[in-house]
């Protein structure tokens, strides 16, 4: 799961795109333009894999015609094709009119430059434990470096896994390891097993479905992993059109957002090695997180876009 945004101003419908002339937009830039004049001007919201109109637009335009985002800079003056044109005018409007985020009109997204499959089934991957996989878990000697030695690690699970980047994620950062991914979603799972075989790791990834640890008997852990639904009732009556398009399920933390994190919290002492520890995405919910488990010595880590979004805390100190 991943942090709601603010919801932008009702009561705005969605505006008409005007028709645009033939020849008017002729390059890949042209187009990433005027995408980004009607974002702005449809107030659209941007937190799935983007963070502002000229990514979405890049991003939008680029997978649109099968380049990846970094090849933009290098194709941005090349001239589009009347058929290419037409596609991404009608994405452009699709992303205005319906509110979906773009990486359900082109059904991709990227995570620490991979690409993975997403549709509705799946909410947009976008957590930050992806970046923390490769800041803190590198066992290279570096200060704060929280696993010795990544290829020591033999067992990860990733709870909640959705489309099951995080799973895979795992699997290439741990070399040795083999990967439980579980999640209640069949829809979800029928994302994340298309994933995993793209990336080629079925031998390394068994999915689970089932309500967190329920379908795992007594295996035990080096690191579980897990960004579960954490927004609250009032987040989840602010959610913008873009996110009330993936499932809530995946957003729904309960009345105070926590119901799912108290479960994971209880329950991980059973399911970890001695050595091993949780990693558990929650959002904005720190002081709240804190005040829940005011007993424990929560580890608050941070990322180049997040400050206290997630926390660390090794199984010895769960109890």
């Amino acid at each position: 799961m991943a942090r709601a945004v603010r919801k932008p101003t009702r009561g705005r419908a969605a505006p008409k795109l005007a028709k645009v002339g033939r020849g008017e937009l002729l390059t890949l830039i042209d187009f990433v333009r005027y995408a980004v004049s009607r974002f702005v001007e449809a107030r659209l919201a941007f937190a799935h894999g983007t963070t502002d109109p000229v990514a979405e637009a890049v991003f939008l335009v680029c997978e649109a015609l099968h380049l990846h985002p970094d090849q933009f800079e290098m194709f941005g003056h090349a001239c589009v094709t009347a058929a290419e044109g037409k596609t991404l005018l009608d994405l452009i409007h699709q992303r205005v009119t319906t509110r979906k985020p773009t990486a359900y009109l082109v059904n991709k997204i990227y995570m620490r430059g991979l690409p993975f499959y997403v549709d509705e089934r799946v909410i947009v991957p976008r957590s930050f434990i992806g970046e923390l996989l490769d800041s803190h878990f590198g066992g290279d000697g570096e200060a704060g470096s929280l696993i010795d030695d990544p290829t020591a690690v033999e067992r990860v699970l990733d709870l909640c896994t959705g489309s099951g980047c995080l799973a895979i994620l795992a699997a290439y950062h741990f070399p040795n390891a083999v990967v439980d991914a579980v999640d209640v979603s069949k829809g979800a799972l029928e994302v994340a097993a298309r994933n995993v075989r793209e990336h080629g790791l079925d031998e390394r990834i068994a999915l689970h479905r089932g309500d967190l640890f329920a379908p795992l008997d007594t295996n035990k852990y080096d690191l579980i992993i897990t960004n579960p639904p954490y927004v609250d009732a009032e987040g989840m009556a602010a959610l913008p059109p873009e996110c009330r398009a993936e499932p809530k399920l995946a957003f729904d933390g309960g009345a105070d957002g926590l119901d799912v994190i108290r479960r994971i919290v209880r329950d991980a002492p059973d399911h970890l090695t001695s050595d091993g520890g949780l990693l558990c995405e929650i959002g904005r919910g720190r002081e709240l997180v804190d005040d829940a488990f005011p007993e424990l010595p929560l580890l608050w880590l941070d990322t180049e876009e997040s400050e206290g979004e997630v926390f660390w805390i090794a199984a010895a100190d769960l109890g």
